[in-house]
């Protein structure tokens, strides 16, 4: 208190010098500095503090004659820092007239640069030690915080560089770096304070997106300092476990993804998840099960951190348990994106990289059963990827489970995903995060097992020795002496394929004769083509061989002969086989196989009609006719996709020349007649289970290619009578479906409302199905903004394109 009567006394005395300015109001402020810097900032009173504050006020406000050069700013740098900070952004905020902004951002540059915000920060934490005014603290901190935006705000971006962000947070980390040291410092002298405060200014500068660059300073500098020091340990993990809730997971998240390894963020983090209920929802919920677009090396650190403490092993266990019910759960898999279930099997795959021998054998009847329960949910789904996904972690937990029975093993296609997959289950060393094995060291492993396994077969050989009685005898049956007969000059005998189509219905049904029966495979389609009269006397009976034809022998390309036989046939008399084929793909007694078969010909038979055959003359035309595919096995939808962009691109008119190319002569279009046979009877009956046979239920794999095909199908029927009536029927059959669980499904429909947009002529769009319309464009734009599928999302926005050719007229349609 000795120090506060002058100190009280002189304030008093500058602020009266500076109304009168000069000479004596330099000398009242260098009595104010030298007091201030007897006694030091930390030393005032309560009272003090709100007399500096007043006087720093009145030198904001005073006239610029009244300021001495030099004197007034360092008021602010060697006062109270808390107090300066305050009066300069008040005075950035709203500036007197003899005060302008870039004073004030001259003066706060120079605060950062003399470390004052250190200063202000370190004594932040000794007053939150003797309780000091909460509410100052919260101000002071989002004054920290957002200096960056005050100064560009007032500055309409012209400010300096020291405060960009790039620049502004490495300097706060600094700062925060250098205010942990003081309070080490204090810790070993025995003297209390808090942490607190810095870690509020943590949290917020993470929470507003600036983790990187706070960061980026903050790790390497904690990650070097707590290597050895135990002190610097405890305030690194007090230092997180202060951050309030609210802000929790912008730090976890921060340390996570910048911390190099499940080791070091152990050290840095210590049993944050066991302590804090927010970091442990954040760490075992929402970064594994509700978020999905972290890298291999974040999941690593991640488990590995739950790995490393035994009472963070608790916590590692019932992470799998919750990501397997995830990985089996039906519903999951058909909602969920491919990449969130990629996410959650490399955590799978992880997690059981660090199970314990005794952990597997007290949790492995639950493995098997998640196991059983997760790779039936992949395997039933439409999409490669996903029932890829399902083999591996199946093969993965059978191979953790059954270490010394026989495990499960599927055949898949094995590139880098699946590589990259299968190397989680390998445990990397703490200290090093890899997210995959890299293919040297995977050859080098490889050619390390041959010698191995060489070694063993000379083992093998020399267990056996063999005696001189069984050399002898190996001699005399050796053939080496036989002279081979020359049999450059024969030829091989070849089968007579029949010339009927009656005989090769005798072949293909009753013939033991395999030599002839392969040529006649290989010859029916031409037979078929050649004699069309002949073929539509028996086109049904044809068709149902066929249909039901398997292969006796291993002749190459047998599905590929067969399907082009029945493509033959239901081109030479379309109707009746049409009508046989669509009617059989509802009965009983039939494969998923052979209804996809029926689809394929009719899809390939359409389009096979509904182009002319090429002749002569030439035109420059860029456009060339799509060409479909639906072989088995093949992905309608890509074929789909592609048809509709040429189409779009054919009604693109460019002014350039292009590509001579055949002209194709005009003729009629043969698929016009008979298009309703092949569409309506497929359309007819999808809802009706059968004993065998359930589109609505587990068979949703052959409804979305039933869906792809009508999709087609929509679009060869272009320019025919009966488009209009095929186009409302098929937007009643989308609309019907269109909340369907299977994404296969809903990308089908896309495709059908696509194909419908294009080849309905537009006035019969917009007289016979507005109302239809306006709903559909109402799904499609939910369809864009939640569907969990990309390339639905992609389909949709596809289809508003083409609606916005419709969207004049629609308007001027009462609704």
């Amino acid at each position: 208190m000795a120090a506060a009567a002058p100190l009280e006394r002189g304030l008093r005395e500058a602020a009266a010098a500076l109304e009168r300015g000069g000479e004596e109001a330099a000398a009242a402020l260098g009595a104010v500095r030298a007091t201030l810097a007897a006694g030091g900032p930390a030393a005032l009173g309560e009272r003090e503090r709100a007399l500096f504050g007043a006087f720093l006020r009145s030198l904001a406000r005073a006239p610029r004659a009244a300021r001495p050069e030099g004197g007034w700013q360092s008021c602010f740098l060697e006062g109270p820092p808390g107090l300066a900070l305050c009066v300069l952004l008040e005075a950035l905020a709203s500036p007197g007239p003899s005060f302008h902004p870039r004073e004030v951002v001259e003066v706060l540059e120079q605060f950062l640069r003399e470390g004052r915000i250190s200063a202000l920060m370190w004594e932040v934490c000794q007053q939150q030690a003797q309780a000091g005014s909460p509410e100052l603290h919260e101000a002071l901190l989002n004054k920290i915080v957002c200096l960056p935006d005050h100064v560009s705000n007032k500055l309409q971006g012209k400010n300096p560089p020291v405060f960009f962000p790039q620049n502004y947070f490495p300097l706060l980390g600094g700062a925060i770096i250098q205010v942990l040291q003081k309070i080490s410092d204090s810790l070993r002298g025995g003297l209390d304070c808090s942490i607190s405060f810095v870690s509020h200014i943590l949290g917020k500068v993470c929470v507003h997106g600036r983790q990187k660059e706070i960061l980026s300073i903050l790790v390497p500098r904690l990650i070097d300092l707590t290597k050895s020091d135990c002190i610097w340990q405890r305030i690194c993990w007090r230092l997180v476990e202060c951050v309030p809730d609210r802000w929790m997971e912008a730090v976890v998240l921060g340390f996570v993804q910048r911390t190099p390894g499940a080791d070091v963020l152990s050290r840095l983090l210590g049993n944050l998840v066991v302590k804090n209920k927010k970091a442990q929802f954040v760490v075992t919920q929402k970064l594994l099960l509700l978020q999905y677009g972290h890298t291999t090396a974040v999941l690593q650190n991640l488990l590995g951190y739950l790995s490393l403490d035994g009472l963070r092993r608790a916590l590692l266990i019932k992470v799998l348990q919750e990501l397997l019910e995830t990985w089996g759960s039906s519903s999951a898999v058909k909602h969920s994106p491919p990449e969130q279930q990629q996410y959650i099997s490399k955590a799978i795959l992880i997690c059981l990289s660090h199970l314990k021998e005794p952990e597997i054998e007290t949790c492995r009847q639950e493995l098997l059963t998640s196991m059983m329960e997760g790779v039936k949910c992949h395997l039933d789904s439409n999409l490669p990827q996903i029932r890829r996904l399902g083999m591996i972690v199946a093969e993965s937990i059978s191979s953790k489970i059954n270490t010394d029975g026989p495990v499960l093993k599927f055949q898949y296609e094995e590139d880098d995903e699946a590589r990259e997959l299968k190397s989680l289950l390998v445990q990397t060393p703490p200290f090093c995060v890899v997210p995959s094995l890299p293919d040297d060291d995977r050859n080098e492993k490889a050619d390390a097992a041959v010698p191995l396994v060489l070694e063993s077969n000379k083992k093998s050989h020399t267990a056996a020795p063999v005696t001189p009685d069984e050399e002898s005898d190996a001699e005399l049956d050796s053939d080496d002496d036989l002279i081979p007969y020359d049999m450059s000059e024969d030829k091989e005998l070849k089968t007579k394929a029949p010339v009927y189509i009656r005989d090769c219905i005798e072949v293909l049904t009753g013939s033991e004769d395999v030599d002839k029966w392969e040529a006649t495979v290989k010859a029916l389609e031409g037979l078929v083509r050649k004699n069309p009269a002949a073929t539509k006397e028996v086109s049904v009976e044809l068709a149902k061989i066929l249909l039901h034809l398997e292969e006796k022998t291993c002749i190459e390309g047998f599905v590929e002969l067969r399907q082009r036989a029945q493509v033959a046939v239901l081109t030479t008399d379309p109707i009746p086989v049409a009508k046989y084929l669509t009617s059989q793909f509802y009965s009983l007694n039939y494969s998923l196989r052979q209804r996809m078969d029926i689809l394929d010909v009719l899809v390939l038979a359409a389009q096979e009609l509904s182009y002319p055959k090429s002749h002569g003359k030439t035109k420059h035309s860029g456009a060339q006719k799509p060409c479909i595919q639906l072989l088995p096995g093949s992905d309608s939808s890509k074929d789909w996709r592609r048809i509709v962009d040429e189409r779009i691109k054919s009604k693109t008119r460019r002014f350039a020349t292009g590509q001579s190319q055949v002209e194709l002569v005009s003729s009629p279009n043969e698929f016009s007649s008979v298009a309703g046979h092949f569409f309506f009877p497929l359309i007819q009956h999808f809802d009706r289970p059968l004993t065998t046979f359930d589109l609505l239920g587990e068979d949703h794999f052959v409804l979305g290619r039933l869906v792809h095909s009508l999709a087609v199908l929509m679009y060869l029927a272009v320019n025919t009578v009966a488009v209009t009536a095929m186009g409302k029927v098929l937007l009643e059959f989308v609309w019907a479906l269109r909340f369907h669980t299977d994404s296969y499904v809903r990308q089908g429909l896309l495709s059908c409302i696509s194909s419908m947009l294009l080849s309905v002529p537009t006035e019969r769009l917009l007289e016979d199905m507005t109302e239809e319309l306006l709903e559909t464009q109402s799904w499609l734009g939910d369809v864009v903004e939640k569907d969990p599928d990309g390339d639905c999302r992609r389909l949709a926005l596809q289809n508003l394109l083409l609606m916005e050719n419709l969207k004049k007229k629609l308007r001027t349609v009462p609704s």
